[in-house]
This record gives C-alpha cells, structure tokens and sequence, in this order.
C-alpha cells in the first residue's frame, strides 16, 4: 500500500529536503508511525499524546481528517495525505 506524503518545508529537515515521502498504514496513526521508521523525529512534530497537534492541519485527499476520524482515519492504497502547520498571525 503505497500512500504519498505531502512534506511541509518546515519538517522537510527530516526527510532530507524531499517535498513527498511514501509511506503505509491502514490509518493516519499508522502511517505516521511508518513515517517515523524512515524519517526519525518527524512524528513527534506532528503528533502529541495520540492526537494530532493543535497547530497541524493534516489532509487526506483535500478532506481535514479533524472533520473525519483524526489520527484514526482510515487510509487506502493511492491515497495521498498533504501536511500543513497551521498560520498564525497578521497586522494590527
């Protein structure tokens, strides 16, 4: 099962500058746990205490996975899963 990872620059550090890694998991926790095999550190920006930290959006296919199962969102073969850390911020 082959799912495509959509590296922010931010966490790039971790998957040698690559902009897409490849991973498998039968969810989002699982894949970021295979994420983690290859790319070490790269979990723990992404994930605290199980949940998905506050201040990172995780898409599946366009779809925020906080409006569908979270960590626990299933994945299937082809799918592809887009990182963002959310953006704060702005002028007074």
């Amino acid at each position: 099962m082959a799912i495509e990872v959509r590296i922010p620059t931010i966490l790039r550090t971790y998957t040698d500058g690559e902009k897409a890694v490849n991973g498998e998991g039968a969810t989002l926790g699982d894949l970021l746990a295979d994420l983690e095999t290859r790319h070490k550190g790269i979990e723990e920006r992404i994930v605290d205490g199980g949940q998905l930290r506050r201040f990172v959006n995780v898409y599946l296919n366009d779809e925020d996975v906080r409006f569908l199962d979270g960590i626990s969102t299933a994945l299937k073969d082809g799918d592809s899963v887009t990182i963002l850390p959310a953006v704060a911020g702005g002028s007074k």
